[in-house]
């Protein structure tokens, strides 16, 4: 048991370094391989989407500049932008996500911080809302 509460910085070391989020990422797509909504956003070869996610994720959770010396600053919406993220998309993106993060056998403390950012990250990637609630409704009086 620790004495003090786990950092985010110290979820890369406690999780087993690189290789532990590696296998988090192949989790992850082998999941988003079999879905029929996800499937279709990316691109055939997934190889080196899988390092990025991995890569980054790495670099989030303690293990040094290793994305940012590779793609440079992660500008996660922009990265996303060219692909329709809809509340539909990125819920099942989450559910995916969640699901590989629980099936690692983490420790408990960095499970929970990984879950929580999977929670907050998750609406920030949407950019594409659905159609009754793109199309604003008319004011009264503006006709």
């Amino acid at each position: 048991m620790r004495a003090e509460p786990l950092e985010p910085h110290q979820v890369h070391d406690a999780v087993g370094g690189l290789p532990a989020f590696e296998a988090l990422v192949d989790a992850f797509y082998d999941r988003v391989e079999r879905d029929g909504l996800l499937r279709p956003m990316y691109p055939e070869d997934l190889t080196p989407g899988k390092r990025h996610l991995a890569l980054f994720l790495a670099q989030y959770w303690g293990g040094g500049d290793v994305y940012g010396q590779e793609r440079g600053h992660p500008r996660l919406r922009m990265r996303h932008a060219p692909f329709p993220v809809t509340p539909e998309a990125a819920l099942r993106w989450a559910e995916h996500m969640a699901a590989a993060v629980t099936e690692q056998g983490w420790p408990e403390e960095a499970e929970a911080l990984v879950l929580a950012y999977v929670a907050r990250a998750t609406p920030t990637l949407i950019n594409q809302l659905p159609p009754e609630v793109d199309e604003l409704p008319r004011q009264r009086g503006s006709g």
